[in-house]
């Protein structure tokens, strides 16, 4: 996954990672002859911080663990930070199971559209409607130049600019007619998006925002929801401006190592993260790897926001938990019940998606 600084200054022996070693998925080794099915090393999450836990606490008792205060907002639902790490809030279940679903909807169908970019445009260009040609079954094959492996008219195209051009085919045809092309299969193509971009464009080779980048100004609707969930970490008096959103993508095995979100003008602003899907561990650091980090859950629907101080701390996601027992997506199962959301719950049962939204300037 993106983000990591790249740093390699005895990474292998900081603090921070160390946790991120402590949480990653493992699996149990079995002989080579073993015909057995992978099964994932037991993980101690006794020091795991649970905001799910501390919201019902809260709720019912009116207590909080050291170290962790309330925060009188005027939110419908607590929302919470840490004294040790200023600018950071966590608020468990902010988002309605709905707006989940409309969310999942949106970064799967929507927000990995062009103009945003997503990590396969360097390879393949932009493309179109992947989650649609994967619910279809469809394949994505490579035509070079004028010696193109089909005649057929019935595609959807793909095109990086250059000689060469990619479109989508139906897998019959595909198979067929395409032995001398290079072909993937849009649902390969799906489990392989790690990222997309919303508004403003972010280069990461060059690690800033390319204004000159065609753009889609971000969805009234996320903008509207990013800046009310904004309120608890801005500056009083000010609103937040929603100018730039990455999406990640988290599969099984999935992780985000230890990084800054350092490219944004003024850290004062928070950066809004919503979680959607399987349940994840959050690592928060400090302000270097040496330091101890907080390991959290963050579940579908919890919001995270960093601003001021905590914008200068060291934070990654080492592991998503996709097995039925600790995934705990089932309220989102529920909603996806109607067979045209089969392809969405499929994709949500083994996937974490993350929308962080920001204000670039």
């Amino acid at each position: 996954m993106y983000g990591s600084d790249g740093a390699a200054d005895n990474a292998e022996r900081t603090a921070f990672r160390k946790a991120e070693k402590k949480y990653k998925l493992y699996y149990v080794e079995h002989s080579k002859s073993s015909k057995k099915k992978k099964q994932p090393k037991q993980v101690d999450l006794s020091e795991v911080l649970d905001p799910k836990s501390i919201s019902e606490s809260y709720n019912q008792k009116g207590e909080l663990p050291p170290g962790i205060v309330a925060v009188n907002c005027g939110f419908n639902r607590p929302v919470f930070r840490l004294e040790d790490r200023p600018g950071f809030y966590f608020i468990p279940g902010a988002l309605t199971v709905e707006e989940q679903c409309r969310w999942i909807r949106e970064s799967l169908r929507n927000f990995p559209q062009p103009p945003n970019r997503t990590n396969h445009n360097a390879i393949y260009g932009p493309i179109r409607n992947l989650f649609v040609a994967a619910k279809e079954g469809k394949l994505l094959v490579e035509e070079e130049g004028s010696d193109n492996c089909f005649d057929s008219e019935s595609s959807a195209s793909v095109s990086n600019g250059d000689a060469h051009r990619w479109k989508f085919y139906e897998e019959d045809i595909a198979r067929s007619r395409a032995k001398s092309c290079k072909s993937v299969s849009a649902s390969v193509l799906l489990r392989k998006l790690r990222w997309s971009t919303l508004g403003l464009q972010f280069d990461w080779s060059k690690r800033n925002y390319d204004v000159s980048l065609p753009h889609n100004k971000i969805p009234d609707a996320l903008c509207q929801l990013a800046k009310r969930m904004a309120e608890p970490a801005m500056p009083i008096g000010e609103e937040f401006r929603p100018e730039a959103a990455i999406v990640n993508y988290f599969g099984l095995g999935d992780a985000l190592g230890g990084h800054l979100d350092d490219m944004e003008a003024d850290w004062s602003k928070p950066i809004v993260s919503m979680s959607l899907g399987c349940k994840a561990i959050f690592l928060l650091g400090g302000k270097s790897r040496q330091d101890e980090p907080l390991a959290m859950f963050l579940r579908s629907g919890d919001v995270v926001l960093m601003a001021g101080e905590a914008r200068e701390c060291f934070h990654g996601v080492p592991r998503i938990f996709t097995d039925e027992e600790n995934a705990e997506i089932t309220p989102l199962e529920l909603q996806f019940l109607h067979i045209d959301d089969h392809c969405y719950l499929e994709y949500i049962r083994t996937s974490r998606i993350n929308i962080n939204i920001r204000q670039v300037f």
